[in-house]
Protein backbone atom coordinates (compact mmCIF):
# COMPACT_ATOMS: atom_id res chain seq x y z
CA UNK A 1 0.00 0.00 0.00
CA UNK A 2 1.05 3.86 -0.89
CA UNK A 3 1.90 6.22 2.34
CA UNK A 4 -0.82 5.44 4.76
CA UNK A 5 -0.51 9.26 5.18
CA UNK A 6 -1.04 10.28 1.54
CA UNK A 7 -3.67 7.29 0.99
CA UNK A 8 -5.37 9.16 4.11
CA UNK A 9 -4.81 12.80 2.75
CA UNK A 10 -6.32 11.47 -1.13
CA UNK A 11 -9.40 9.60 0.76
CA UNK A 12 -10.02 13.48 1.80
CA UNK A 13 -10.51 14.43 -0.98
CA UNK A 14 -13.66 12.40 -1.63
CA UNK A 15 -14.85 14.95 1.23
CA UNK A 16 -14.94 18.20 -0.56
CA UNK A 17 -18.54 19.04 -1.38
CA UNK A 18 -19.83 19.33 -5.44
CA UNK A 19 -21.49 22.11 -5.65
CA UNK A 20 -22.02 22.22 -9.65
CA UNK A 21 -19.96 23.62 -12.86
CA UNK A 22 -19.28 27.04 -11.84
CA UNK A 23 -19.34 27.16 -8.01
CA UNK A 24 -16.68 27.82 -5.63
CA UNK A 25 -15.67 26.36 -2.54
CA UNK A 26 -14.24 27.29 0.28
CA UNK A 27 -11.40 24.94 2.06
CA UNK A 28 -9.65 25.16 5.50
CA UNK A 29 -5.87 23.82 5.14
CA UNK A 30 -4.62 22.39 8.34
CA UNK A 31 -1.44 22.14 9.22
CA UNK A 32 1.29 19.16 10.08
CA UNK A 33 2.86 16.43 7.86
CA UNK A 34 -0.58 14.33 6.83
CA UNK A 35 -2.32 18.35 6.24
CA UNK A 36 1.31 19.20 3.89
CA UNK A 37 -0.10 15.93 1.89
CA UNK A 38 -3.45 16.66 1.35
CA UNK A 39 -2.71 20.70 0.19
CA UNK A 40 -0.62 19.20 -2.36
CA UNK A 41 -2.85 16.45 -3.57
CA UNK A 42 -5.72 19.57 -3.56
CA UNK A 43 -3.19 21.87 -5.24
CA UNK A 44 -3.11 18.95 -8.64
CA UNK A 45 -7.16 19.23 -8.25
CA UNK A 46 -6.80 22.77 -8.53
CA UNK A 47 -4.53 23.10 -11.13
CA UNK A 48 -6.81 20.45 -13.01
CA UNK A 49 -9.88 22.82 -12.79
CA UNK A 50 -10.98 22.66 -9.21
CA UNK A 51 -12.75 26.10 -8.46
CA UNK A 52 -11.89 27.23 -4.73
CA UNK A 53 -10.37 29.11 -2.49
CA UNK A 54 -7.97 28.17 1.06
CA UNK A 55 -8.17 29.52 4.31
CA UNK A 56 -4.41 28.58 5.53
CA UNK A 57 -3.97 27.34 9.62
CA UNK A 58 -0.51 28.17 9.60
CA UNK A 59 2.33 30.67 7.88
CA UNK A 60 4.44 27.23 6.50
CA UNK A 61 0.71 25.79 5.19
CA UNK A 62 0.22 29.28 3.31
CA UNK A 63 3.69 28.72 1.76
CA UNK A 64 2.97 25.64 0.54
CA UNK A 65 -0.63 26.36 -0.66
CA UNK A 66 0.35 29.03 -2.69
CA UNK A 67 3.38 27.45 -4.03
CA UNK A 68 0.96 24.81 -5.33
CA UNK A 69 -1.35 27.49 -6.92
CA UNK A 70 -4.23 27.10 -4.31
CA UNK A 71 -6.71 30.84 -3.97
CA UNK A 72 -6.37 31.83 -0.37
CA UNK A 73 -8.42 34.14 2.15
CA UNK A 74 -7.04 36.75 3.82
CA UNK A 75 -6.59 36.09 7.50
CA UNK A 76 -9.42 38.60 8.84
CA UNK A 77 -12.37 36.69 7.82
CA UNK A 78 -15.16 36.20 8.25
CA UNK A 79 -15.35 32.54 6.23
CA UNK A 80 -17.95 30.45 5.31
CA UNK A 81 -15.92 27.04 5.06
CA UNK A 82 -17.22 24.59 3.36
CA UNK A 83 -14.83 21.60 4.61
CA UNK A 84 -11.95 21.90 6.75
CA UNK A 85 -8.90 19.19 6.46
CA UNK A 86 -6.26 18.57 9.07
CA UNK A 87 -4.65 16.17 10.94
CA UNK A 88 -4.56 15.46 14.39
CA UNK A 89 -1.67 14.19 16.87
CA UNK A 90 -3.94 11.23 18.45
CA UNK A 91 -7.37 10.63 18.50
CA UNK A 92 -9.97 8.90 20.87
CA UNK A 93 -12.46 6.42 20.47
CA UNK A 94 -14.92 8.86 20.80
CA UNK A 95 -13.40 10.74 18.15
CA UNK A 96 -11.98 13.85 20.17
CA UNK A 97 -8.35 15.30 19.12
CA UNK A 98 -5.40 16.34 20.48
CA UNK A 99 -3.35 18.80 18.28
CA UNK A 100 -1.03 21.21 18.38
CA UNK A 101 2.29 18.87 17.49
CA UNK A 102 3.13 22.55 14.87
CA UNK A 103 2.21 24.60 17.17
CA UNK A 104 -0.46 25.74 14.87
CA UNK A 105 -3.37 24.47 17.31
CA UNK A 106 -4.98 28.15 17.91
CA UNK A 107 -5.45 29.13 14.17
CA UNK A 108 -6.17 25.31 13.63
CA UNK A 109 -9.43 25.49 16.24
CA UNK A 110 -10.63 28.80 14.83
CA UNK A 111 -10.33 27.52 11.40
CA UNK A 112 -12.72 24.67 12.47
CA UNK A 113 -15.22 26.36 14.71
CA UNK A 114 -15.79 28.60 11.01
CA UNK A 115 -16.31 25.24 9.25
CA UNK A 116 -19.57 23.42 8.24
CA UNK A 117 -17.43 19.91 8.25
CA UNK A 118 -14.59 18.90 9.86
CA UNK A 119 -12.61 15.81 7.92
CA UNK A 120 -9.74 14.73 9.99
CA UNK A 121 -6.81 12.44 8.22
CA UNK A 122 -4.74 10.22 10.19
CA UNK A 123 -2.30 7.29 10.01
CA UNK A 124 -3.19 4.35 12.24
CA UNK A 125 -0.75 5.02 14.77
CA UNK A 126 -2.59 8.04 15.90
CA UNK A 127 -5.87 6.31 17.41
CA UNK A 128 -6.04 5.49 21.35
CA UNK A 129 -8.64 4.59 23.48
CA UNK A 130 -8.34 7.81 25.49
CA UNK A 131 -6.50 11.12 24.70
CA UNK A 132 -3.36 11.44 26.69
CA UNK A 133 -2.34 7.61 26.40
CA UNK A 134 0.20 8.82 23.62
CA UNK A 135 0.52 12.56 23.31
CA UNK A 136 0.84 15.49 26.33
CA UNK A 137 -1.40 18.41 25.46
CA UNK A 138 -0.44 21.26 23.65
CA UNK A 139 -1.16 24.79 25.39
CA UNK A 140 -0.42 28.00 23.93
CA UNK A 141 0.74 30.76 26.49
CA UNK A 142 1.26 34.13 26.53
CA UNK A 143 5.19 34.58 26.99
CA UNK A 144 4.37 37.69 29.88
CA UNK A 145 3.88 35.59 32.73
CA UNK A 146 4.80 32.31 31.30
CA UNK A 147 6.02 31.16 34.67
CA UNK A 148 3.48 32.08 36.86
CA UNK A 149 0.96 30.08 34.25
CA UNK A 150 3.23 27.49 34.09
CA UNK A 151 3.07 26.96 38.01
CA UNK A 152 -1.00 26.86 37.59
CA UNK A 153 -0.80 24.59 34.96
CA UNK A 154 1.21 22.14 37.12
CA UNK A 155 -1.96 21.51 39.47
CA UNK A 156 -3.05 19.81 36.18
CA UNK A 157 -0.36 18.29 34.83
CA UNK A 158 2.90 18.05 34.05
CA UNK A 159 3.81 21.06 31.45
CA UNK A 160 7.24 20.94 29.74
CA UNK A 161 7.68 23.78 27.87
CA UNK A 162 8.61 23.18 24.18
CA UNK A 163 12.02 23.73 23.19
CA UNK A 164 14.22 23.23 19.57
CA UNK A 165 17.68 23.70 18.70
CA UNK A 166 18.38 25.46 22.53
CA UNK A 167 15.30 27.61 21.74
CA UNK A 168 11.57 28.07 23.41
CA UNK A 169 9.48 26.94 20.20
CA UNK A 170 7.41 29.91 19.23
CA UNK A 171 3.69 30.13 17.40
CA UNK A 172 2.89 32.54 14.46
CA UNK A 173 1.23 34.60 16.88
CA UNK A 174 4.26 34.62 19.28
CA UNK A 175 3.63 32.82 22.22
CA UNK A 176 4.71 29.97 23.69
CA UNK A 177 3.69 25.99 23.86
CA UNK A 178 4.12 24.04 27.04
CA UNK A 179 3.31 20.41 26.31
CA UNK A 180 1.24 19.40 29.40
CA UNK A 181 1.53 15.78 30.06
CA UNK A 182 -1.85 14.70 31.99
CA UNK A 183 -2.20 10.88 31.01
CA UNK A 184 -5.04 9.04 30.01
CA UNK A 185 -7.60 11.81 30.42
CA UNK A 186 -11.17 10.89 31.44
CA UNK A 187 -13.07 13.93 30.44
CA UNK A 188 -11.25 15.92 28.14
CA UNK A 189 -13.96 18.40 28.10
CA UNK A 190 -13.36 18.90 31.61
CA UNK A 191 -9.73 19.41 31.37
CA UNK A 192 -10.09 22.14 28.31
CA UNK A 193 -12.41 24.20 30.07
CA UNK A 194 -10.09 24.25 33.12
CA UNK A 195 -6.48 24.93 31.02
CA UNK A 196 -9.01 28.04 29.35
CA UNK A 197 -9.56 29.20 32.48
CA UNK A 198 -6.17 29.81 33.72
CA UNK A 199 -5.46 33.50 32.38
CA UNK A 200 -2.21 33.58 30.28
CA UNK A 201 -3.73 30.22 28.37
CA UNK A 202 -4.26 31.02 25.10
CA UNK A 203 -6.13 27.90 23.31
CA UNK A 204 -5.59 24.08 24.00
CA UNK A 205 -4.82 21.65 21.97
CA UNK A 206 -7.72 20.13 22.66
CA UNK A 207 -10.44 19.26 20.04
CA UNK A 208 -14.19 17.47 21.95
CA UNK A 209 -16.56 16.96 19.36
CA UNK A 210 -15.26 18.38 16.30
CA UNK A 211 -14.43 16.10 14.09
CA UNK A 212 -17.12 15.06 11.61
CA UNK A 213 -15.48 12.08 10.06
CA UNK A 214 -11.88 10.59 11.09
CA UNK A 215 -10.25 8.86 8.02
CA UNK A 216 -7.78 6.61 9.37
CA UNK A 217 -5.06 4.99 7.07
CA UNK A 218 -3.24 1.56 8.09
CA UNK A 219 -2.65 -1.45 6.33
CA UNK A 220 -5.54 -2.35 4.85
CA UNK A 221 -6.68 0.93 3.71
CA UNK A 222 -8.39 3.79 4.75
CA UNK A 223 -11.17 3.59 7.28
CA UNK A 224 -14.35 5.96 7.66
CA UNK A 225 -15.22 7.09 11.24
CA UNK A 226 -17.98 9.43 12.25
CA UNK A 227 -19.21 10.23 15.67
CA UNK A 228 -21.94 8.08 17.45
CA UNK A 229 -24.49 9.53 17.94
Amino acid sequence: MEDPKRAAAIAALNEIPNRGHGAVLIVGLGTGSTSRLFVEELGARVRAGWNLFGVPTSESTRALASAVGIALLDDEGPWDIDVNVDGADEVSAKLDLIKGGGAAHTREKVVNYASRRNVIIVDATKMSTKLGERWPVPVEVLPFANGTTRAHLERLGVPVLRVRDGHPVKTDAGNLIFDLKAGPIADPGALDRALRGIPGVVETGLFVGRADVVLVAGGAGVERLVPRA
